[in-house]
């Protein structure tokens, strides 16, 4: 059933795709040949603006691609401060550790 619909449906693309074919091939005047050509060239605006919408969103999605990379960047180095500072706080407190119980053995 689902094949049969498939092969319908491509019936039909085909069939459409034969029409246009013959449609554009039977132009046979300057009035149909302005209506054609209006048509087209509103495709082809309509083409253009979709163009540069896409073309805006990309520009704005690598924007915020590239904001998105720094901020990352920054939390990476500010983690790597953190981590830093906190194995210096680990030595220091290791360092009085060994201080007191050194001291504590002299006694």
């Amino acid at each position: 059933s689902a094949q049969i619909a498939d092969l319908q449906q491509k019936l039909l693309d085909a069939d459409n795709g034969d029409r246009a074919k013959q449609r554009w091939d039977s132009i046979a005047t300057i009035l149909e040949a302005k209506c054609a050509l209006k048509y087209l060239l509103g495709e082809l605006v309509s083409s253009k603006v979709q163009e540069s919408k896409l073309q805006s969103s990309l520009q704005q999605s690598q924007a915020s691609c590239s904001d998105m990379q720094k901020m990352l960047m920054e939390e990476r180095n500010h983690t790597a401060e953190l981590e830093a500072e906190f194995q210096n706080q680990i030595l220091v407190q290791e360092q009085q550790h060994q201080e007191k119980v050194n001291h504590s053995s002299w006694k």
